[in-house]
């Protein structure tokens, strides 16, 4: 019997010319930790697998934790690439996507980002944040993410600027598309 379905989220990868890996690549380093059905969505290091056999069905903070972990050292032996590893039970993705209250005012869903904490401290952290007028910027902070509507791009976003000099690597963003593909990954079927 094989464990939770988990997704893990590599902070950096395939953005400009730094930390390059292929997906094959890095479908098979994950493969060979033991996880099993491990899937790849995108080119930015978004992972979707099967927790190894024996690990609990509902994979708890400590063990996501320690997949991470053994992640992370595996990229940085096989592959040469230092990258943060968050990773997810399909359990806590679904928590994160219905929890997040910026959907009407999202007109575009690729400039609506979610941001997972690795750091359970995050949400206290950003909290002054949350409560800071960013103009046009919507953020919101929940307990296990934070939600980002800037309509004018990524790269124009103070509110993101903020958390990132706040925070650093302890989190990691996606698009709100990415974070619905991921849950629609999740929910197939194992292959073969």
């Amino acid at each position: 019997m094989t464990g939770q379905r988990c997704i893990a989220l590599l902070r950096g990868i395939n953005v400009g010319r730094a930390k390059r890996i292929a997906m094959a690549d890095l479908r098979q380093l994950v493969g060979e930790l033991g996880c099993t059905d491990v899937r790849t969505l995108l080119n930015s290091g978004n992972v979707v697998f099967s927790a190894p056999p024996g690990a609990p069905r509902s994979a708890p903070p400590r063990a996501r934790a320690r997949i991470a972990a053994r992640i992370q050292d595996a990229m940085v032996v096989k592959l040469g690439v230092v990258a943060r590893v968050i990773v997810l039970g399909s359990d806590e993705l679904e928590r994160v996507i219905a929890a997040n209250p910026l959907l009407e005012v999202a007109t575009d869903h690729a400039r609506l980002l979610v941001f997972v904490f690795s750091d359970p401290d995050a949400p206290a952290l950003l909290a002054p944040l949350a409560a800071t007028d960013w103009g046009l910027e919507v953020l919101s902070v929940g307990e296990h993410a934070a939600y980002l509507w800037c309509p004018a791009g990524v790269l124009e976003s103070k509110a993101m600027a903020a958390m990132s000099k706040l925070l650093g690597d302890g989190l990691t963003s996606r698009n709100w598309n990415t974070m619905c593909k991921l849950q629609a990954l999740c929910a197939e079927p194992a292959k073969g």
